[in-house]
């Protein structure tokens, strides 16, 4: 807490170089896991993707396995059981066929007790749909990369990517570990989540552009250090704007699901509230190292390195922090001086002091 104040109030800065080799590490062994688990259990699709016939039955005191075995008694004992506010036992399965699902639900409410509420859909979210999906967010990080390579630069476009993939990938991850539904609206909120972790990550740029602007031509600091700099500067910007974004999803999560009983907010909100926390921690922890690291490559940034390390300021060490007032001085260095015109200051001229046997300037009049 004691970190998150300072740099609230401008008082200390955080060496984010230092931290990013474990938040690599971090987010590879996070991103294996989401990838295994992907593979060895899958996803739990709903309704709308795989099609099928859900059945909500009000029996107080019936456990999972009493249910399964009225279930094995009609032949659909692969069906999806669980227990949800407490007495309602919800069945899903794979029935299509409308008769068969008929039957299903009378025996159903002579065995277990009530049917408070019955859905049978067709596969809606079919191949020919998931191939269009899958197309057009191929070509929605194709534009955007183009858009910051020609607006930025093609560094900052692989950083950004790779973010953003990331975020996916760690957010589908908990949603196949802790298999949680994923409907048409989670659907939608990855796609929020995509928006949002690039928002984040494009001012952690233009940050840094600006800073290396400025600062850049002293040759005085290696781009990491520059970098660092940026992310001191719009840390608290992304941290604000992900708590005040998570307050109203975590009241939609809360209120809307838990109290009101609104499952659709429940599987929107989960998404949501992952990726805000995900898409901040991938733009001060993930893209900007990709950058910082691509960057340090070119010839100009290698040479300011090598001056560095001549001086002991980089080789052996932490990265250097600059801080405030340091960067302030350097950017009054850098900076050329201008006239409230707009254009440079004309230095005014001095009027030079008299020597021995000089003539004194003539005395001005007193105005009465």
């Amino acid at each position: 807490m004691s970190i998150l104040g300072g740099l609230y109030r401008g008082e200390s800065a955080v060496d984010f170089p230092g931290l990013w080799r474990r938040a690599v590490i971090i987010s590879t062994v996070a991103v294996l896991i989401g990838l295994t688990s992907f593979g060895v259990r899958g996803l739990n699709l709903g309704l709308d993707f795989e099609g099928g016939t859900s059945f909500e039955v009000r029996s107080p005191g019936t456990s999972v396995a009493e249910a399964r075995e009225v279930l094995e008694q009609l032949d659909v004992g692969d069906a999806r059981v669980q227990i949800v506010d407490g007495d309602v036992i919800l069945i899903r399965s794979d029935v299509q066929d409308t008769a068969r699902a008929a039957e299903i639900r009378d025996v159903l409410a002579a065995e277990l007790g009530p049917i408070e509420a019955f859905e049978q859909v067709g596969p809606t979210w079919g191949d020919e749909v998931t191939d269009k999906a899958v197309r057009a967010l191929l070509v929605f990080f194709i534009v955007v990369a183009l858009y910051i390579a020609v607006r930025l630069e093609w560094k900052m476009a692989v950083g950004a990517m790779v973010a953003v993939a990331h975020d996916i990938v760690l957010s589908v991850g908990v949603y196949s570990v802790l298999q949680f539904e994923i409907t048409p609206a989670t659907v939608i909120a990855f796609l929020t989540i995509m928006g949002y972790s690039l928002y984040d990550t494009i001012v952690v740029y233009d940050k840094v552009r600006e800073i290396v602007g400025r600062l850049g031509a002293t040759d005085r600091y290696t781009y990491t250090e520059l970098m660092n700099l940026s992310l001191n500067r719009v840390a608290m910007r992304s941290i604000n704007t992900s708590v005040t974004s998570a307050i109203p999803v975590v009241s939609m999560l809360i209120i809307g699901s838990l109290i009101m009983g609104a499952a659709t907010l429940q599987e929107f909100a989960v998404a949501l509230l992952v990726g805000i926390f995900v898409g901040s921690y991938s733009s001060l922890f993930l893209a900007s190292a990709i950058v910082a690291r691509l960057k340090e490559r070119e010839e100009r940034w290698r040479l300011v390195f090598e001056k560095a390390s001549s001086r002991g300021v980089v080789e052996g060490g932490p990265t250097r922090v600059i801080g405030r007032q340091e960067a302030a001085v350097s950017d009054t260095r850098a900076a050329p001086r201008s006239s409230s015109t707009g254009g440079p200051a004309r230095r005014r001229p001095t009027i030079a002091t008299p020597g021995a046997g000089g003539v004194p300037p003539r005395p001005r009049k007193k105005k009465r």
